[in-house]
């Protein structure tokens, strides 16, 4: 049951969990989806009026621009914070794997995450793992209703109730 790495993740956070098993299965429900740690993207989590506001230079602090110049870029800008995260995200994916042993990996995000997430888990890699993906953003789901969602999607088992195996 511990060979699942689950990761739920949007432009401002990444949750990782994994699955455990029921020490007594006959007394409690099982597996149980656990949470293991937060990765946040605090520039992302910053307003835009904090990203662009100016500094006591007159300098637009992010991009180097005038203090009245209206072309700053914003979307490019987050696109570019975006890809940083994913590469953050992608790093701390093969990290845990590797620590942990890891044989299913669970990506959970928006399609623009995922498509940013997919080439920074380069083929050799992903030859170690299976793989699944989700197309939404659930990532301010509390974990057993993650665990209900990605579950009902088939891409992780789900919880049995406490009986007999």
């Amino acid at each position: 049951m511990n060979q699942y790495l689950v990761v739920a993740a949007d432009a401002v956070r990444a949750r990782f969990f994994h699955l455990q098993g029921a020490d007594e299965p006959a007394l409690e429900s099982g597996p149980n989806l656990v949470e293991d740690d937060v990765l946040l993207n605090p520039e992302q989590a910053m307003s835009d009026r904090d990203v662009f506001s100016e500094n006591k230079s007159g300098r637009n602090r992010t991009m180097g621009s005038s203090p009245h110049g209206y072309d700053d870029h914003r979307d490019k800008h987050a696109d570019e914070n975006a890809r940083k995260f994913a590469r953050l995200i992608a790093k701390e994916i093969v990290t845990r794997a590797a620590k942990r042993s890891m044989r299913h990996i669970v990506l959970s995000a928006d399609k623009r995450m995922l498509g940013m997430l997919r080439p920074q888990l380069d083929a050799g890699r992903q030859a170690q793992w299976e793989i699944r993906e989700c197309a939404a953003d659930v990532s301010k789901l509390a974990p057993d209703a993650l665990h209900h969602h990605l579950a009902g999607k088939k891409l992780l088992p789900p919880r049995r109730r406490p009986g007999p195996a």
